[in-house]
């Protein structure tokens, strides 16, 4: 089963006598493990996709099923519980509590999921030690660098175990160095976890990480192409895999799913507790 497939969407904004179709008929299948990144100019539509796939919109038309189930068929509540126990989300500019430590901002979907959760702060410190910030729980976010805030956001992100991580211009407020360090966190936690990711980029040095680029143009898909990634090289050492890229089937994507390497550290981020 896709863990995400979208059938012939539309989504449509009234702006006074004008009609502004952001989606028009778009038609993807993402599946389980992939790595994808969503590119377009300002206004493509991408952005709006990455609201749908992450329940904080609604479409006007079409259908949208999140591992089988209909989205359209959920209430606000059920869409609530969707977003804090099934997706992670990851933003440009970080979305922290500034006087609010790091740890207590890892911990925050917690509170939202509404599940009760043994260890909270063993397994919130645990991702945070994943992601190199060991010593700085107690830290407040503002006393951070933007590269140590979007760990603290990668590993509130996670703390509820999500199958699916959207992560919307993820590095940009970062400077070069820290963005290769956060897109390499990404991409291990997508081979080594198995964690369905979402980009959406203008990047091109961001791209280069993903398996998959989904371009838009004017709300419809012009593109879609997979590749087999390799990070820079000052991001990684070399990679005995040599990249190449071959376009989908069609813009309906439904390409099977990249196998995850095998367990290591970093998949204590799935189970941490």
């Amino acid at each position: 089963m896709p863990v995400i497939e979208i059938i012939d969407l539309f989504k449509i904004y009234q702006l006074g006598e004008v009609e502004v179709r952001a989606l028009n008929g778009v038609t993807l299948t993402i599946e389980r493990g992939e790595f994808v990144a969503v590119m377009g100019s300002s206004g493509s539509g991408k952005s709006t996709l990455m609201n749908v796939i992450g329940c904080l919109d609604r479409p006007t038309s079409g259908r949208y099923l999140l591992q089988g189930v209909d989205v359209a068929s959920l209430t606000e509540p059920q869409l609530a519980l969707v977003r804090s126990r099934q997706i992670g989300f990851i933003f440009q500019n970080f979305n922290l509590l500034s006087r609010t430590s790091a740890l207590e901002n890892v911990e925050l979907p917690l509170f939202y999921s509404g599940v009760e959760h043994a260890g909270e702060d063993h397994r919130a410190a645990r991702l945070l030690e994943m992601l190199g910030l060991k010593g700085r729980e107690q830290n407040h976010t503002n006393q951070l660098s933007g590269g140590q805030q979007q760990r603290v956001a990668i590993a509130r992100a996670l703390i509820n175990q999500p199958t699916i991580l959207l992560a919307d211009e993820p590095t940009g407020n970062l400077d070069s160095k820290n963005s290769a360090e956060i897109m390499e966190i990404i991409r291990r936690l997508n081979r080594e976890n198995g964690i369905t990711v979402l980009v959406v980029t203008h990047d091109p040095e961001v791209a280069a990480y993903v398996d998959r680029i989904v371009t838009f143009r004017d709300g419809v898909i012009i593109s879609d192409e997979r590749k087999r990634a390799r990070p820079p090289d000052a991001a990684v050492p070399r990679s005995s895999e040599t990249p190449d890229a071959t376009p989908a089937p069609g813009t309906a994507g439904g390409v099977a799913a990249r196998r995850g390497a095998p367990p290591s550290p970093a998949a204590d981020a799935r189970h941490a507790a």
